[in-house]
């Protein structure tokens, strides 16, 4: 396996290359020297953690935007000359420089973390073989692939009739997208031609306060207007949907003479990983006549673990439609997500245009009766797709199902262990309940058991309260100065190898500001979130002092 020279480059070029395989082995294993180092960079840092020992961090050299265009000049180049292996290889050691290692134990940020090994194999398998899944004809192994794998994922959720399945998207956006369009031409199917107010109709549909802004992307995305998204109150401490709310507004929306069709609900909710009661609104949905969807791009995964599944996903399987992110909780490479439903019949109904020059099968059998399609196209609204359920698939043969349970359960154990520590720390504050719905702990750094910012014994007194007369500015006012802490505090964490997240104040909490939201992933070990802790209540001391001091 010899390097890439000029006369093999000059080869490789244009028509007629017989060099291709070994152009690949030889690029792959130049690719490999730098990729295998970079993930045990991080190997290193996790077994630095386990033993308690002093490291130095493999997260991210990080730069402002500015500073880093300045410092890749030489490599955000598109030059007219081929640079062969020789430029893409030093392209990629500025990449991984400057890049944030999802495979550190500190990343503990969003909803995703570092692919494990079988689904990067899965990525190159998928480059290699550079099959488009819209028709059987060009993906036939690929097909049934995805179509045995959402039928799996389907079962696991209880939709075990003949019909159910599922297919892939781009991402949990575009699976909430995708429901709302299968539930308007489902439910309404003159819709499908004549538009969103065909009859006079004003649709609107529901989803939790706490839901994912999706939901309010796609109704604006679809020409319901954002408004038409109307958002249903949860439970101040749990962050669940209210059913009695919903109903309320179900009918306040009727009163109005607008038409209720649609209602997300939430496995795992952004913020707090909040389960919504899933029995309870099926009820409502199927009472009044409206699709009932989950986003469980999140917290689906779940579904892998009998006792979590028990737990928090019952009443899921009344649903219609579910979306599921496995590259969220699963260790697959982004993207991979599905809308999972109990009838495909529905999804292809709702989603066919057909295509004469792309489409050479046929809807239905000669009796009338429907058949299932196997130009997967036909299903979504996509055409042009990537076989993403590859990377499920071997990543589900290669740790098994108990595999995944296991790992899975070990994560939040690992979520409740570091809910456990604050709680007991004496300068924390929970916002999580305690133990945690899913793998995200929301807390913030309250010395003493209180706000550094505030009017109370021992707190900073922000310059300028004293002139706002409303409570709300002053409360407002509060958690601005609050929220400083919090993101300052985040910021030093990067230096020491953490990146964990934050989000505004909870209604009726303003004055606490921004808290940190850190996210537990099926890789991380006790022992990092411990650190972190460990790594908080250090620097918040150090950054309460410097704002007492310039306060003074």
């Amino acid at each position: 396996m010899g390097s890439l020279g000029p006369t093999t480059l000059h080869n490789s070029i244009g028509a007629g290359n017989t060099n291709r395989a070994a152009e690949l082995d030889s690029l792959l294993n130049a690719v490999l020297q730098q990729l295998v180092p970079f993930v045990d960079t991080a190997d290193k840092e996790l077994q630095a953690h386990i033993s308690t020992a002093p490291h130095k961090s493999t997260l991210v050299d990080y730069h402002p935007p500015e500073e880093l265009q300045k410092l890749l000049s030489s490599t955000l180049t598109l030059p007219s000359a081929p640079t062969g292996p020789q430029g893409l290889l030093s392209s990629l050691h500025s990449i991984l420089q400057y890049s944030v290692n999802t495979s550190a134990p500190g990343f503990l940020d969003k909803l995703y973390s570092a692919p494990l090994a079988p689904g990067i194999a899965a990525e190159l398998i998928l480059a290699v073989l550079n099959t488009n899944l819209h028709v059987y004809q060009v993906s036939p192994v690929l097909t049934l692939i995805e179509k045995h794998v959402t039928r799996s994922l389907a079962r696991l959720f209880g939709f075990d009739g003949p019909r159910a399945g599922g297919i892939s998207v781009q991402g949990g956006s575009a699976s909430n997208t995708t429901s709302i369009v299968i539930a308007r031409n489902t439910l309404y199917p003159d819709t499908k031609t004549a538009g969103n107010h065909a009859n006079g109709r004003k649709l609107v549909l529901f989803t939790s306060a706490h839901g994912h802004y999706s939901i309010e992307k796609a109704a604006q995305m679809c020409g319901f207007g954002s408004a038409a998204a109307i958002p249903v109150p949860v439970d101040q401490v749990t962050g669940r949907m209210v059913p009695s709310e919903l109903e309320r507004l179900i009918l306040e929306a009727k009163e109005r003479g607008e038409t209720p069709f649609y209602v997300n609900a939430t496995a795992g909710s952004t913020v707090l990983g909040s389960f919504d009661p899933f029995t309870a609104i099926a009820g409502i949905a199927k009472r009044y006549g409206m699709w009932f969807h989950i986003d469980g791009a999140w917290g689906g995964s779940f579904v892998l673990s009998e006792r979590l599944k028990g737990e928090y996903l019952a009443g899921a399987e009344l649903a219609d439609s579910i979306a599921i992110n496995p590259h969220k909780m699963m260790g697959v490479p982004v993207t991979c997500s599905f809308l999972l439903g109990r009838d495909m019949e529905l999804f292809q109904r709702a989603n066919t245009l057909r295509a004469g020059y792309l489409f050479h099968d046929t809807d239905e059998s000669e009796t009338g009766e429907w058949r299932e399609p196997y130009d997967l196209a036909d299903l979504t609204l996509q055409c042009g797709r990537r076989g993403d359920s590859l990377k499920v698939f071997l990543a589900w043969q290669y740790y098994g199902l108990k595999g995944y349970e296991s790992m899975i359960e070990r994560a939040h154990k690992v979520a409740a262990h570091m809910v456990d520590i604050l709680a007991r720390h004496k300068d924390f504050r929970l916002v999580s309940t305690n133990p945690p719905p899913c793998l995200q702990v929301c807390f913030y750094y309250a010395p003493g058991g209180r706000d550094v910012y505030g009017l109370g014994e021992g707190q900073i007194v922000p310059g300028g309260l004293e002139a706002l007369r409303k409570e709300s500015e002053r409360r407002s006012c509060v958690g601005e100065w609050n929220s400083r802490v919090t993101r300052d505090i985040t910021r030093e964490l990067v230096g020491k190898g953490f990146m964990i997240d934050f989000a505004p104040a909870l209604e009726g909490s303003e004055e606490g500001g921004k808290f940190f939201r850190a996210v537990v992933n099926i890789q991380t070990v006790a022992e990092t979130v411990e650190r972190l802790v460990g790594e908080i209540e250090s620097i918040g001391r150090v950054v309460v002092k410097g704002l007492r001091e310039n306060s003074g």
